[in-house]
């Protein structure tokens, strides 16, 4: 076993006690299908989070100039670092190894910042249950203002374990983006990687 196997296990195993603590106390229904694209409409929070991004925007598969593997466990990307070109459309293809629900979200440090919240609600509702999603609970109102929170963005994937989904990413524009898992805990963990833009 590797320094960096174990070095990542600690983490996981405080956020897989902290989300199966947390969602213990709601009805678990188990998704049988990765959540790539979401369903129903979006909390207003999300909504406003998936609009414009200034380092980039939803680019179309037929315009992707190449393929990025990633794969997530727990708590880790593989790979940790990304080279891109302004101008390149990126077909990002993400499988999750791991035992935990992740995520792979493009954004920057507060964009992470302000999404954790409606994550961490997520999970606060029964949604995020540790190692899989309840998606009959993803489609039921949330939060003051009763919004359904499908987490269906052009620039996040949400998985359960064994799943595996697609982003295509045109990326415009350099700056401080990062690839993040913003499924409460992970981020603290260290699940969060960079994208360097020539």
């Amino acid at each position: 076993m590797s320094i960096k196997t174990r070095f990542h296990q600690l983490p996981s195993l405080i956020a897989a006690f902290a989300i199966v603590s947390i969602g213990s106390a709601h009805a678990a229904g188990s998704g049988d299908h990765h959540h790539g694209a979401g369903h129903g409409s979006m909390h207003g929070g999300e909504a406003a989070m998936a609009g414009p991004m200034s380092f980039g925007k939803p680019g179309k598969l037929a315009d992707a100039d190449r393929v990025i593997e990633i794969v997530m466990g727990d708590n880790y990307f593989e790979p940790e670092t990304l080279s891109v070109s302004a101008g390149e459309t990126i077909q990002f293809k993400i499988s999750n190894r791991g035992t935990l629900v992740h995520e792979f979200n493009l954004g920057t440090p507060s964009y992470h910042e302000a999404h954790q919240g409606e994550m961490m609600m997520m999970q606060q509702h029964g949604v995020l249950m540790g190692d899989h999603i309840n998606h009959e609970m993803m489609n039921m109102p949330m939060g003051n203002d009763g919004h359904v929170m499908s987490h269906d963005h052009p620039n996040s994937v949400l998985l359960e374990p064994g799943k595996s989904g697609d982003i295509v990413w045109t990326f415009t524009s350099g700056g401080d983006i990062e690839f993040a898992c913003n499924v409460p805990g992970h981020y603290a963990a260290g699940m969060v990687g960079t994208v360097d833009v020539e």
